[in-house]
């Protein structure tokens, strides 16, 4: 069998000038095409982690892949990149400190974990305290505060007065009970006993200055 004229025919055809301007433009769109997936490899792994050297490594490997085979390259690429981006990651994050913020904002008893409202002093559940009141302002404060953030009243220094204010303790009593008697002005019981007057005998008064007494034999 003569395959002369399919060898010619497919010459005369790729001969043609418009079969030929037609390789050309695929060819440019394919190198085109290859460039491009490196430099887009290069700019979406910028925005996929903060190494700067990486970018360009994975460019490079594209352009290692050749024209022919860069769409293998490219799968690669996908494969092996950080599923996130830098921003994604960044809106993920503030979303978890979000919700996680919310969740602390509820606040809870201490002693029995319910749930208790922000203005509350005492848990109507186990009756623990949770506030107080400040005596400048009237306000609810905190429990471990050390001073008001309403008005600025110091309670620390309120305490350490109060402390300092303290009378001091009694001594031990060293004086003896008569001194202590002479010193409260009641007179002694015996110095009573010798001011007040005795009452005289019969006899001493019929002897002494007396005009009746009969003179002893």
């Amino acid at each position: 069998m003569d395959f002369d004229p399919i060898f010619q025919a497919v010459g005369d055809f790729f001969e043609n000038p418009i079969i030929q301007l037609a390789l050309r433009a695929a060819a440019i769109y394919i190198v085109v095409l290859w460039l491009a997936s490196a430099y887009w490899a290069f700019r979406d792994l910028q925005h996929r982690t903060n190494n700067p050297v990486l970018p360009y490594v994975a460019a490079t490997l594209i352009v290692l892949f050749t024209p022919i085979f860069f769409l293998l390259g490219v799968i690669i690429y996908k494969l092996v990149r950080p599923a996130e981006r830098i921003g994604e990651v960044s809106e993920r994050q503030l979303a978890e400190e979000a919700l996680l913020a919310e969740v602390e904002s509820i606040r809870s008893c201490p002693t029995c974990h319910r749930r208790v409202h922000e203005e509350w002093i005492i848990c109507p559940i186990c009756r623990t305290r949770l506030n107080r009141v400040c005596p400048n302002c009237g306000k609810l404060v905190g429990l471990d505060w050390s001073l008001c953030a309403w008005c600025g009243k110091d309670f620390e220094r309120r305490e350490a007065a109060a402390v300092g204010a303290l009378p001091p303790a009694p001594e031990p009593a060293t004086i003896a009970p008569r001194a202590s008697a002479r010193s409260s002005g009641s007179p002694a019981p015996d110095a009573d006993r010798q001011a007040k007057p005795r009452p005289a005998s019969p006899r001493s008064r019929g002897t002494v200055g007396s005009p009746d007494a009969l003179p002893e034999r």
